[in-house]
Parts: C-alpha cells; sequence; structure tokens
C-alpha cells in the first residue's frame, strides 16, 4: 500500500488490515464492544484511505468481527472522563466553535475517501450498523447485508446529529421525507427493508460467496475499467444530461485508448 500503516495506529483504533493482491479487507476488530468506534478508530480509517490510494489498490472490503458490523460511537464519549488518551465529548464543546469543527472534520477523513478512491468500496455487514457503524456502511460504494442485518440512525437519541458523513448518500439512497424518517425516531431497520428503500444493494444469505463474486468481477475486468467507471456514475447523480454524456464520451475516450493504444 501507499502509505505505510502503523500498527500501533491500527491497534489504538482496534483496526486490522490485510492484503491480498490488489484487495484489502478492513475489519473493525472489537468484538467484546460490538465494534464500537472511538477517534482513534477513525483515525486509522483515514490511514487506511491514504494507504489505499496507490492506483495499486483495486478493491477495499469493510468488515465488523463478531457479532455485529458496528454498534457506533463508544459510549464512553459522552462520559466527563472519556476515552483514556482520547478527547470527550465534554472536551470537544469546550473549544471554541472552528476548533471544535475543525476536530470533527478531521474525524470526518474516515468517512469521505471510500466514494473518492479508485478503488472499489463494499461494507459488508451483519448484525448492527448503528449511527458511525451506520455511515460507515453508507460510505461505501456498494453495501452487502445479510438478512441478520440491522441499521439504525441513533444520533438525534442523543440530542446529536449524524456528522460522519452519512446524510447525503442516505438523502440520495432513500430520499428526504425517508432520511427524516430515519434519523429523527432513530428506528432499526432491518437488511430487506434497507434493500426496500435502497441504502442496501443487495440481501445476500453467505458475504463470503458475495464478495468471492464482487472480487472476481472486479478482478476479471480490464485494468483501470472499474475505477474509470466510478467517477462516471457518481457525476451521473448531479449532472445534466448533456454534461453526463460528455463525461461518458470522455471516459470512452480513455478506455479505448488504455484498451487499444493509440496517440
Amino acid at each position: 500500500m501507499g502509505t505505510d500503516l502503523s500498527s500501533d495506529l491500527l491497534e489504538r483504533g482496534h483496526v486490522s488490515v490485510v492484503r491480498q493482491g490488489s484487495i484489502v479487507t478492513v475489519t473493525l476488530d472489537r468484538p467484546d464492544a460490538r465494534n464500537a468506534q472511538t477517534p482513534a478508530t477513525w483515525a486509522a480509517l483515514a490511514a487506511v484511505g491514504e494507504s489505499c490510494a496507490d492506483g495499486e489498490t483495486t478493491l477495499v472490503v469493510f468488515r465488523g468481527s463478531g457479532s455485529a458490523f458496528s454498534a457506533g460511537l463508544d459510549r464512553r464519549m459522552f462520559t466527563a472522563e472519556g476515552i483514556p488518551g482520547e478527547a470527550s465529548l465534554a472536551a470537544l464543546a469546550a473549544m471554541d466553535d472552528d476548533a471544535m469543527a475543525g476536530r470533527i472534520e478531521e474525524f470526518q477523513r474516515a468517512f469521505l475517501w471510500q466514494r473518492d478512491s479508485p478503488a472499489l468500496t463494499v461494507a459488508a455487514v451483519h448484525g448492527p450498523a448503528i449511527g458511525a457503524g451506520f455511515q460507515l456502511a453508507l460510505a461505501c460504494d456498494i453495501l452487502l447485508a445479510t438478512p441478520s442485518a440491522t441499521f439504525a440512525m441513533r444520533e438525534t437519541s442523543y440530542g446529536l446529529v449524524p456528522d460522519l458523513g452519512g446524510t447525503q448518500p442516505l438523502v440520495r439512497a432513500v430520499g428526504y421525507a425517508r432520511a427524516v424518517d430515519l434519523c429523527a425516531t432513530g428506528r432499526t431497520v432491518a437488511a430487506e427493508e434497507g434493500y426496500a428503500l435502497g441504502f442496501v444493494t443487495r440481501v445476500v444469505s453467505d458475504l463470503d460467496v458475495a464478495l468471492a463474486e464482487v472480487i472476481t468481477a472486479v478482478g476479471s475486468a480490464p485494468r483501470g475499467a472499474v475505477a474509470d467507471l466510478l467517477p462516471l456514475l457518481s457525476a451521473a447523480e448531479d449532472a445534466g444530461r448533456a454534461d453526463q454524456a460528455r463525461t461518458e464520451r470522455l471516459a470512452q475516450v480513455v478506455r479505448l485508448r488504455s484498451l487499444l493504444g493509440g496517440g
């Protein structure tokens, strides 16, 4: 990978990273706490993003160990003591507005690179994906979920709002009114409802089998095809028809040059 990943950084964030060729698997690895996340987790995930911007990584998979994808923010952040070695929410609130916003911006780096990466990013979700866990799953290009997967955006239940990049992909997937319902109520959504709403890509009985299918498909495509496809489809969300047609033909010029050569 491009940027060297410190084992200490990954250990403090309870994140494991395994590379097999051009495939990187990122696992939230704190099963005793249902993979609850801390600022150290987000620092590790941001570093993973930097390391995968190497032009060699074609696929990044996000998983959770144990019984959950991620139960969201570590509740110790709400206590006065906070998490040893990390700031509490009270310490954040003691900052001035610019400093607090700047700190949150650092946290957000863990959740914003997935759709800007030339690599395809896939969330493989089983069990609960709550709050920050839900937002991490939403950050990815593809969200695979088992029938046991559940999703909830619980931030307003604690007097907060979702602030880790999850609001835009959620609204784009389900629409404004449904996003309001999910975020304002914090209700739990099963995988099949998530699929019906549009934020779950596929409900699968076996994540390993489904991931193997994605890996095979991406691996069999000529080099660069998927990397060029991702920004093309992303641009389509907001582009006018004529602008998107222009983007398509320019992208195809790049692909044809790559496949067939010519100056």
